[in-house]
C-alpha cells in the first residue's frame, strides 16, 4: 500500500485546504441534524465512494486485460477478491447512486447499496449505516451531499482519489469530534497524540493491540509508520476491541478504507466483561481508554489483577493491568491516562502503582500539555511500559525510568484546542530513543525542566509518584551577564517610574470624573 509522495505543490493543494472546504460544504447540508447522527450519514457515503472508486480502478485494469489479467472477466467477483478489492454489485456503484441523487427514492437506494455491499463482502458485515431512508433525513440534501462527495475524484487524478478519500475520512472524524465536544470525543484521539504514541514505540513488525480502539486511529497511524520506514502492509497484525457498536463500525470502515486487515472480534463487547482476545500476547499495546471510568464491571478474582485489585470507583489501573496482561515477554505498551494515575493513593491505587514500579515495568512517563482533547479538559499523561527493559532498550535501562515534562509544548489552533507540532513530537521521540540507546538519534542527556531519568530507588523516595515535574526540576534560566546590584538598581528605577505613571493616571481619572460631576 506504499504510495508515491506527491510534489510539495500538489500535496499542499490537496491538504487541509481541500478537506476543510469539503467539510464546510458538507456541514452546510447538515441542517438541524445533530453531529452525532450526521457523522454516520457522511462517513458512510465517503466509505461507499472509496469502495466504488477502488472497484472501478481495478475494473479498468481487468478491461485492459494486460499481462496476468489477459482474458479476465470484469464482472467476475473472484477477480476482485483475489486483488484484495471489495466486490461492488451494480446497485452499489457510485455512478448508479449519483444518477439517482435527485430522485425521492435516493435514501432507499443508498440503504440497498449498503445491504448489497455487506451481503457480498463478509468483512463488512454489520459495519455500514443502513438508515438513509429514514423519514427525518432530507432527501434533497442527501442528494446534494452525494453530488458533493462525488466531486472528490475530480480534485485529483483517479489513482490518488482513494488516498484523498482516506484523508477526508480522517479529517471529518476530527471535525465531528470537535462538533460533538464532550458528547462524542470519546471515539477520537487527536492525531498528534496518536502519532507521538506510535513514534515512541516504533512498531515496525509484530502484533498490535488496542482494547479500547474507538475509530481505529492507533492502527491507521501504525500502518503509516511502518510504510514510512520502508515496511509494507501486513508487517503488523492488528487486534482490537470496542464496546460501542457504532464506533466499532467506524473502526471497520476506517481500516477498510486503507486495505488494512484487522481482527475486531466477533462483535462489540466490554473489555472487562468479555475479553475478545483472551490468549493474545501483543508486541505492542496502544490505547486511549476512558479516563477515570467509575461505571465499569469488575470481577474480584480476575486473572488480570496481578498487581492488586483496582477500585470499583476508577478503572484506570484496571486498564493498566489489562495492558500488562496482554503484553508479550518482550512487549511494550504506550497509552493515555488522566494525570491522577501518576500520583493517586486512593482506594489502593498507590499500592498497585508501587507494585508495577517495583516490577520494573515503567519505561517512560510524559506529562502532556492541556487542551489537546475535544472531549475533556482533564490533564493527561502518557505511560510507556516495557515487559523486559534489558531487551527493549539497547542501553539495558533496567531499574530506570525516563521522565519528560512536555506541558509547555504545543500550539493553540483555536481558543480552546492545542496541538503538538511536528517539532514537538520529534523532540520528545528523539529524547526517548536517545535514552534507550537507539542508533542515529544522538546522545541522551538530562535537560533541566524537560527530561531526567530516575532509578527505582529514587522513585520510591518520592513515594512512588510518577509525575515528571517531581524529577525534571525547574528550567534553567539563561544568565544575561548583568551584575546583580546593577540589575536591582535598574529594576527598582523601572518600578518607581511605573508607580509615578500610575499616580498620574489616577489623578487624571479623578479629575475627569470630577468634571463630569462625580467624585469629591
Amino acid at each position: 500500500m506504499a504510495k508515491k509522495k506527491a510534489s510539495a505543490k500538489s500535496d499542499s493543494t490537496a491538504n487541509l485546504g481541500f478537506e476543510a472546504k469539503l467539510w464546510l460544504a458538507a456541514d452546510k447540508l447538515r441542517n438541524n441534524m445533530d453531529a452525532a447522527e450526521y457523522k454516520h450519514v457522511v462517513l458512510g457515503l465517503i466509505f461507499l465512494k472509496y469502495i466504488s472508486d477502488s472497484f472501478e480502478e481495478h475494473r479498468v485494469k481487468l478491461e485492459a486485460g494486460e499481462g496476468d489479467l489477459a482474458g479476465a472477466n470484469p464482472e467476475d467477483k473472484d477477480e476482485y477478491l483475489a486483488a484484495n478489492v471489495f466486490w461492488v454489485p451494480k446497485e452499489a456503484r457510485w455512478a448508479h447512486l449519483q444518477a439517482q441523487a435527485k430522485q425521492p427514492s435516493i435514501g432507499k437506494d443508498v440503504d440497498d447499496a449498503m445491504v448489497a455491499l455487506e451481503r457480498d463482502n463478509p468483512r463488512l458485515k454489520g459495519a455500514l449505516n443502513k438508515n438513509y431512508g429514514r423519514a427525518d433525513l432530507d432527501k434533497h440534501r442527501l442528494g446534494e451531499l452525494i453530488d458533493l462527495i462525488g466531486s472528490i475524484q475530480l480534485i485529483d487524478v483517479a489513482s490518488r482519489s482513494k488516498d484523498l478519500l482516506g484523508r477526508v475520512f480522517e479529517y471529518f472524524l476530527t471535525q465531528f469530534a470537535s462538533a460533538e465536544g464532550k458528547n462524542g470525543g470519546q471515539f477520537y484521539t487527536p492525531s498528534c497524540v496518536v502519532r507521538l504514541l506510535v513514534e515512541m514505540l516504533a512498531p515496525y513488525k509484530g502484533r498490535i493491540y488496542d482494547p479500547a480502539c474507538g475509530s481505529g486511529g492507533m492502527f491507521v497511524q501504525s500502518e503509516k509508520f511502518v510504510e514510512s520506514h520502508g515496511g509494507k502492509l501486513g508487517d503488523i497484525s492488528i487486534y482490537g476491541q470496542e464496546s460501542n457498536p457504532t464506533t466499532r463500525r467506524l473502526a471497520i470502515m476506517n481500516l477498510a478504507l486503507r486495505g488494512i486487515e484487522a481482527d475486531f472480534g466477533t462483535e462489540h463487547a466490554d473489555t472487562f466483561r468479555r475479553d475478545l482476545h483472551p490468549d493474545l500476547k501483543a508486541d505492542y499495546v496502544l490505547a486511549n481508554p476512558p479516563f477515570n471510568d467509575s461505571d465499569w464491571f469488575r470481577k474480584d478474582d480476575d486473572v488480570r489483577w496481578q498487581y492488586g485489585v483496582p477500585p470499583k470507583g476508577n478503572a484506570n489501573f484496571a486498564w493498566v493491568q489489562h495492558f500488562i496482561h496482554h503484553m508479550a515477554a518482550t512487549g511494550m505498551a504506550g497509552f493515555v491516562l488522566a494525570n491522577g494515575s501518576m500520583s493517586s493513593n486512593q482506594s489502593g491505587e498507590g499500592e498497585i502503582r508501587r507494585s508495577i514500579i517495583e516490577a520494573d515495568l515503567v519505561d517512560c512517563m510524559v506529562a502532556m500539555p492541556g487542551q489537546l482533547f475535544y472531549s475533556t479538559q482533564i490533564p493527561v499523561c502518557l505511560w510507556f511500559l516495557a515487559k523486559n527493559k534489558a531487551e527493549a532498550n539497547r542501553r539495558k535501562r533496567k531499574g530506570e525510568t525516563l521522565f519528560i515534562d512536555a506541558r509547555k509544548m504545543g500550539t493553540l489552533i483555536d481558543r480552546v484546542h492545542r496541538e503538538l507540532t511536528d517539532a514537538d513530537i520529534q523532540k520528545i521521540v528523539t529524547t526517548y530513543h536517545a535514552w534507550r540507546g537507539e542508533k542515529n538519534v544522538g546522545t541522551y542527556e538530562d535537560i533541566a525542566g524537560f527530561c531526567k531519568f530516575a532509578t527505582t530507588a529514587e522513585i520510591a523516595g518520592h513515594g512512588h509518584v510518577l509525575t515528571p515535574g517531581r524529577y525534571v526540576g525547574a528550567q534553567e534560566v539563561e544568565d544575561d551577564g548583568e551584575p546583580f546590584d546593577q540589575k536591582m538598581q535598574r529594576l527598582s528605577a523601572e518600578l518607581n517610574s511605573q508607580f509615578a505613571e500610575s499616580t498620574k493616571l489616577e489623578q487624571a481619572i479623578k479629575a475627569n470624573l470630577k468634571g463630569l460631576g462625580y467624585g469629591d
